[in-house]
């Protein structure tokens, strides 16, 4: 079953195959296309993924992994 923490790897992996930077929809978008089974399991987060998923990439922006460029997020490569 998902938990919230598991959208900071989707994230980063989303945003890597995107070349490093990508707008939240097509994020949003991959995290779908590659764990929608993982998703629509993971009870109430299910209904909440979108919205959690920018609360972890406040944490990884905090931790310096991820910075907002425009309307996109990008990895800082750390």
């Amino acid at each position: 079953m998902a938990k919230k923490q598991d959208l900071q790897e989707w994230i980063i992996a989303a945003l890597k195959a995107h070349g490093g930077e990508a707008h939240l929809t097509r994020i949003a978008q991959h995290i779908w296309e590659n764990h929608e089974a993982e998703l629509l399991a993971s009870g109430d987060l299910f209904y909440t993924w979108q919205y959690d998923m920018r609360w972890q990439a406040q944490h990884l922006k905090a931790a310096g992994k991820l910075e907002k460029h425009r309307k996109s997020w990008r990895l800082t490569g750390k």
